[in-house]
């Protein structure tokens, strides 16, 4: 199984991850934009690829389907909302960025409500009392500016990016409060946690990945990407003559009627 960036496929449902993939059977007549002449680095970038889905085959994977086995189902649950409340002060931060204010407000009031009331985030009250989250992180805020996605970059070890949005592996640092803890160990550990949280959360998912798994990746990272940048509202074009000119010629006459 490859090793998938984890804000992005952690985050769908495996209901909407069948959707887009079957969407994604399509891709012929279908084209996001950013898809093509996206990769330069692509011989670089497949053998960071080949590394890091050996150590997720060897190591994360299998220390993630151990996880899920001896651990109960809430308690699973509730790591993996410990650690999402700890995003909230990024993404209230890069609200702020974009100006987004009304993003910035709900993040912080997540963050607040479930630090407090929900146990330090093991329980997401928010999400409970209508308070849903909005992630947002540093190369969102650069896509908001209008800055480019640039080359796409796959990461050793941490899965797949883009010049724009490697930024973010410094930027969003700052606001992760697991860096400022000074016991070495403890921070380690909730590093490993963190891994195998988000890596478990895939399980249940990777049997769904056709075709070549590094172009899925590549074009799965970039779609949403831009879908996260656009808040939502995802750019579809369709390539000129994919449905023939006769087709065309009789969708145009019906409309001109």
């Amino acid at each position: 199984m490859l090793f998938i960036n984890y804000r992005v496929f952690s985050k769908l449902k495996p209901a909407l991850v069948s959707l887009i993939l079957c969407f994604g059977l399509f891709s012929s007549n279908v084209v996001f934009a950013d898809k093509t002449q996206s990769d330069p680095f692509e011989k670089v970038n497949r053998a960071s690829f080949w590394v890091t889905d050996q150590a997720d085959r060897f190591v994360l994977r299998p220390l993630s389907v151990g996880y899920t086995k001896i651990t109960p189902d809430w308690a699973e649950t509730g790591v993996h909302n410990f650690f999402t409340n700890l995003t909230e002060i990024n993404s209230a931060v890069n609200g702020v960025f974009q100006l987004k204010f009304k993003v910035a407000g709900r993040a912080s009031g997540r963050f607040l409500i479930n630090s407090t009331i929900g146990g330090l985030g093991f329980f997401d009250l928010a999400s409970k009392w209508g308070i849903y989250r909005q992630s947002e992180d540093f190369g969102q805020t650069l896509g908001h500016w209008g800055v480019p996605s640039g080359p796409y970059l796959f990461i050793p070890l941490l899965g797949p990016s883009s010049v724009r949005d490697s930024t973010s592996l410094v930027a969003d640092s700052v606001w992760r409060p697991i860096r400022y803890i000074n016991h070495d160990l403890t921070r380690f550990e909730l590093y490993g946690l963190q891994a195998i949280d988000a890596r478990s959360r895939l399980l249940e998912v990777e049997g769904l990945i056709i075709g070549d798994k590094y172009s899925f990746t590549r074009d799965f990272y970039l779609n949403f990407r831009k879908k996260q940048v656009a808040d939502g509202v995802a750019e579809v074009v369709f390539e000129e003559d994919d449905f023939g000119d006769d087709f065309d010629d009789e969708f145009d006459d019906e409309f001109d009627e």
